[in-house]
């Protein structure tokens, strides 16, 4: 298929069409493919046309909708009228990209199961470390997620402290690393956060100071409320205790693209935090977030190199086809897509991570969504906003009949389900269970009368929700006069 199938000028920028990039990258499969001797396919593989044509009919139906009612169809993530969680669809290079090398279906365990690949995700850890700030020498490989991603991040801090040394999170940070520094065998330490949702900097230094936090981590970007860990102030206290700094960006990471100091980046967005990721040991980031990946794209990367020796393995069977290093030396998985190297390279080279072109103005195009909307709810008398939006993730609520806690929670999950469950015009958010002492910290008139709340959240993290606030907006507002009526 030529190239001006796909683009009809060069500069004449737009959303490619995935068909035309799925029929492009299947014909190259397809060359590839017939370069290599004729084969026949075992007749085990077949498959009766009446019996394909029927599941076939039945899969689709359950992806898009279920015809007989009995499972939900999948909400649709790629419409901007989708702000609930963050899903999104992966951008259609992505798709393409992925779908070719899925067709060949390489494993970047070892060079052996996908040398081209395995070059490609050797380059794109130097695109994410180049981002972060880390040095070029800096360790890492993708993952399956952000959760093996801290896994492993935590499981070598492990082996560097000092026995018995605890992890210190914030309270608002994932669950995962409880989760993992269990699996671990370690203990964590739950920092409080600040009325914004930010690690708590006094009770931070109180907790190296008594000398039994080995390893602190902290979350640019977490995915409550989208706060942001004052890490450029944390940095300096893990130096001063001789503290292990690991950095969740699983979410967050992404925005460093916007931190530079002539980077454009909207008014409240804090750029600090994100220039020390440089300064971190390690740091979590989730290419299938805000790099426009499918799901199965994590990364982790260390700064000091040495840490690999941690991964030192042999295997019978493996690593002979070169001496060069075999990602699998440097990854507690085995098994990993070659395709999610592919795609996000590809992604890459497509759209660049540079704060004036590529993934930088889609990251930009949230931000400004989120801190309209943020605008529009703080006057619209319908609705109050927990908290100033640092990322493009904000939290409100319907203002309540009465000024207690358990009224906010029967508005904001009323709401909430009256958008769902409309047939013409439905709006999709999510709910947050936010603490009384949060909320009444925000809000002093509400009565604790529960121990927490529901709130309503939004996750604004497709470019198109920039140009859909007004609709969203109003949508709610009129969903809280209704249940208000």
């Amino acid at each position: 298929m030529p190239e001006d199938a796909l683009m009809s000028e060069e500069d004449d920028a737009r959303v490619p069409d995935v068909r035309a990039l799925l029929a492009r990258a299947m014909d190259a499969i397809d060359d590839w493919e017939a370069g290599w001797a004729d084969y026949d396919p075992h007749p085990s593989l077949g498959v009766a046309p009446e019996r394909l044509d029927a599941a076939m009919g039945a899969y689709l139906d359950r992806l898009t909708a279920d015809p007989e009612g009995q499972a939900p169809g999948n909400y649709p993530f790629f419409h901007p009228r989708y702000a609930g969680q963050m899903l999104k669809p992966p951008h259609p290079v992505a798709t393409a990209a992925y779908a070719a090398a899925q067709r060949i279906n390489p494993n970047n365990h070892a060079l052996d199961g996908g040398p081209p690949t395995g070059q490609m995700e050797q380059e794109v850890i130097g695109d994410l470390a180049a981002m972060l700030g880390l040095p070029s020498e800096a360790l890492g490989h993708l993952t399956g997620g952000g959760t093996v991603a801290n896994l492993e991040a935590l499981w070598v801090a492990r082996e560097l402290a000092a026995p018995r040394q605890k992890i210190a999170v914030s309270e608002a940070a994932h669950y995962t690393h409880s989760r993992m520094a269990g699996v671990l065998g370690v203990e964590t330490l739950a920092l409080p956060t600040d009325d914004a949702g930010r690690m708590d900097l006094g009770a931070l230094e109180d907790a190296l100071a008594d000398g039994a936090v080995g390893t602190v981590v902290a979350t640019p970007g977490t995915t409550g409320r989208g706060a942001v860990d004052p890490l450029s102030e944390i940095v300096p206290l893990c130096r001063r205790y001789g503290a292990r700094l690991h950095a969740d960006a699983a979410y967050g990471g992404f925005f460093a693209l916007l931190s530079g100091e002539d980077a454009v980046a909207p008014e409240g967005f804090p750029k600090a935090p994100f220039r020390a990721l440089a300064a971190c040991d390690s740091v979590a980031i989730d290419p299938h977030k805000h790099g426009l990946q499918p799901y199965g794209c994590g990364a982790v990367l260390f700064r000091d190199p040495d840490v690999g020796r941690f991964y030192q393995h042999d295997s019978p069977y493996t690593y002979f086809t070169s001496d060069a290093l075999h990602l699998g030396e440097i990854s507690l998985e085995c098994s990993r897509a070659g395709a999610a190297a592919g795609a996000l390279w590809l992604t890459l080279r497509c759209l660049p991570l540079e704060a004036r072109d590529g993934l930088g103005p889609v990251l930009g195009a949230c931000l400004r969504a989120a801190r309209r909307w943020a605008t529009r709810i703080e006057a619209s008398g319908a609705l109050r906003l927990l908290s100033a939006p640092e990322t493009d993730i904000l939290c409100f609520f319907p203002e309540p009949r009465a000024a207690t806690l358990s009224a906010v929670d029967r508005a904001s999950r009323r709401v909430f389900d009256r958008l769902m469950a409309s047939d013409d015009d439905p709006v999709f958010l999510s709910l947050y269970r936010v603490s009384a002492e949060t909320l009444r910290a925000h809000f002093p008139d509400l009565e604790a009368d529960q121990e927490e709340a529901a709130v309503l959240r939004s996750v604004l993290m497709k470019p198109e929700h920039e140009n859909e606030v007004e609709r969203l907006h109003g949508r709610v507002a009129e969903a809280c006069r209704a249940v208000r009526s």
